[in-house]
């Protein structure tokens, strides 16, 4: 199965090793995975701020760009939701019906990595190995819009040495929300304090999710607060063994 690699401006810049361990763990799985460097954002910043005549020509882009593949695995629930719930209204609003007709081939093609290997490869056990205790935290898009379910724990229960630890309050947002923690920075940091707490509660090692931007601010709060737990993409995890650990 050829796959294209949506990586997002968030791993891109700040957590490539999130995206290398993707290409490994897909290519244990027997994928043909690419990076198509004509990639670029998704637009959910824009979108969100109400700039969303501004996002046309990513999602024309995006379109182009993953128009030749069989499926386009991203490992962030939140920009795969911008894709497959907002790419489609931005298309409609255009009113443009090449842009609609490109972006409705496309658009079911789009997978979270969790989804992608449980629902599309039929795997849970993917060979991993991570000795550590570990809670999940699944993040606002993730959990509401992408409805990952219990795909994610279901491939964390698999992995050799993990004890899968349960997090209290595990349906409360982050606070990070991209610019609503520009925004709002006193109520995100709040919000924010309450997941580190609960965290840190559970006697867990590692805080693992499906989206970088928000272990971001999850893991800088938890620093300042000296822990001594560490957030970790779940694709490292899953991607991780005896040879090449996380």
């Amino acid at each position: 199965m050829r796959v294209g690699l949506f990586i997002t401006c968030v791993n891109d810049t700040l957590y490539p090793r999130t995206g290398q361990a993707v290409v490994r763990l897909l290519e244990r799985l027997g994928c043909d995975v690419d990076f198509p460097a004509a990639q670029t954002c998704c637009g959910q910043m824009h979108w969100n701020t109400g700039y969303g005549r501004r996002i046309e020509p990513m999602v024309r882009r995006f379109a182009d760009t993953f128009a030749g593949y069989d499926a386009v695995v991203t490992p962030s629930g939140s920009c795969g939701a911008m894709i497959r719930d907002n790419h489609p209204r931005a298309a409609a609003r255009a009113e443009d019906h090449t842009l609609a007709d490109a972006v409705a081939a496309v658009v079911p093609k789009v997978y979270d990595l969790t989804e992608f290997i449980v629902d599309v490869l039929g795997v849970t056990d993917v060979g991993a190995y991570f000795p550590h205790k570990v809670a999940y935290h699944p993040t606002c898009h993730s959990r509401r819009l992408m409805r990952l379910g219990d795909r994610p724990t279901a491939l964390l229960r698999e992995v050799r040495g993990l004890e899968l630890l349960g997090l209290p309050g595990e349906e409360e947002c982050c606070g990070f929300g991209g610019t609503f923690a520009v925004k709002n920075p006193d109520v995100s940091t709040a919000m924010g304090t309450d997941k580190v707490r609960h965290a840190a509660g559970t006697g867990a090692e590692v805080l693992c999710a499906a989206d970088n931007s928000c272990l971001m601010h999850i893991g800088g709060l938890m620093d300042r607060q000296r822990t001594g737990m560490r957030v970790l993409h779940l694709a490292e995890i899953l991607a991780s063994t005896e040879k090449e650990p996380a």
